[in-house]
Formats: C-alpha cells, structure tokens, sequence
C-alpha cells in the first residue's frame, strides 16, 4: 500500500473497533488462534482486490496499541454511538470514492463480498445511501438466534427492515429468512448523511445502526454475497469460531 495518509484512494475499508461491548467487553482484542480477531478481520480485507487502503478504528489506546504492534494501520477516533459513526469520522480525514465498512466481529468475512460491496459501490442508483450485503440463512438455531440480525428486502432489493427477530412470521408462506452481514458501503456523503441523522426508535430499540437510514427514508441496497463464516458476538461465538479456524 501507498505509505502517504493523504493521498487520495479509491475504495478504504475502515474496521471499526470498540472495547465496550455489552456482550462481550474487550472483543477486538480476543485471542482467535494465536492473533487477536481484528487481525483475522485485517487480513480478510487485504485479501481483498479492490480496496487501496485498510485501517482500523478505534477510541481505545488498548486497540491502538495492540495495531501498532501487529503493523496494522490503525486510526484513533474520539467516541461514538456506532461502528459507522466512527467510520464517518475517518471519512472526513481520509478522502476516498467509497468506504467499506467491516465490523471487527466477522473474522471469516470472505474477501470476495468485500470486492463484491466495493463494485455496487460503483453503480449505485439515484437516491441509494449505502450498500449492505447479506447472505441467506439456512439453520433454525441461527435464524431464532437474537444476535443474529435478519433483514428482508422488497423487490429492487432494498432494505425494508432489520431486526433481531426472525422476519418475516412465517403465517401463509415458508419464508427465506436472509442474515444482514457487517458489511458495509458508503460515499463520503452518505457518511455525512448518517452522522448528521439522529437515532429512531427502531434503532434505538433494535441496536442495529442501518434502520437509521431506513427509518428516515433512505435507500439501503442490500447485495447478496457468498459467505459462510460467523459473526462473534459473545464469547460462546468466539469458541465456535476457534472450532471454525481449526
């Protein structure tokens, strides 16, 4: 990569991370093997084709620290609400065509669905804020599984709604029920957009950031990808993931 920090690129992916976490305090730092998962996230992303830069994003010294010595380019931030909160931040210091939003907490994200959310980067329709791609579920454990966040789709493939709960009910009909991946697309201006909008009921209540764009009108396209990993979101996901790397 380009060693300048002001030099325009084209596509950055930006991996937020926070100590913080509810669920799950200390996570970016959690050992997978023997490197901490932001680096499996890191390296998933450099193995993607498309992007020019990669950098982490953090408020914690602890995480800052813990890049510089794994070399991996890390960017503090002050603190924020989301993970793309943070990313908007980034955003305004580092001038890119699209951002690429990869939560710290998907260490098997597949390096194809990262090139896959930068191309729709590229062709995005009128009025479309971001991109978020998904993938579709199959086990029954996953979809009741309220750390799993489900998403469903109108016909043009944009967002209707994201939620913890299994959606849709299935009443008339055998529904595919489809996993909202952490993955994410934006324009420096969409970044703006979602910094500037403050948080609904819907994703206060929910804890996914996404519906804040739903929620005030705006187009999210969803972008079915290939993916089979899993997300860590509480410890006994971690162990399922060791499991996973072995």
């Amino acid at each position: 990569m380009p060693p300048s920090t002001t030099a325009p690129r084209r596509h950055i992916a930006v991996i937020p991370c926070r100590w913080g976490s509810s669920r799950f305090p200390g996570k970016p730092l959690a050992r997978l093997g023997d490197k901490p998962l932001l680096w499996h996230v890191h390296r998933r992303c450099l193995e993607a084709r498309r992007l020019d830069r990669v950098v982490v994003a953090t408020d914690d010294a602890r995480i800052e620290k813990a890049c510089r010595e794994l070399r991996v380019e890390c960017v503090l931030t002050g603190e924020h609400r989301t993970g793309t909160d943070r990313v908007a931040e980034c955003a305004e210091h580092l001038p890119a065509d699209a951002y690429i939003n990869v939560q710290g907490d998907e260490p098997f994200v597949s390096p194809a669905a990262i090139d896959a959310v930068s191309e729709a980067m590229e062709h995005l329709a009128p009025g479309t804020s971001a991109v978020n791609a998904y993938t579709e579920l199959h086990d029954v454990g996953t979809v009741l599984d309220h750390n799993v966040v489900k998403v469903v789709v109108d016909t043009e493939h944009r967002a209707l709604m994201f939620s913890r709960q299994p959606i849709p009910y299935p009443r008339g009909d055998r529904p595919k029920y489809l996993r909202q991946l952490g993955l994410y697309g934006f324009t420096r201006a969409a970044l703006g957009l979602f910094r500037r909008l403050p948080q609904g009921p819907l994703e206060r209540a929910e804890g996914v950031e996404m519906l804040r764009l739903v929620e005030h009108g705006h187009a999210v396209r969803m972008l079915g990808v290939a993916d089979e990993g899993i997300a860590v979101d509480t410890p006994e996901d971690l162990a399922r993931a060791r499991t996973l790397l072995r």
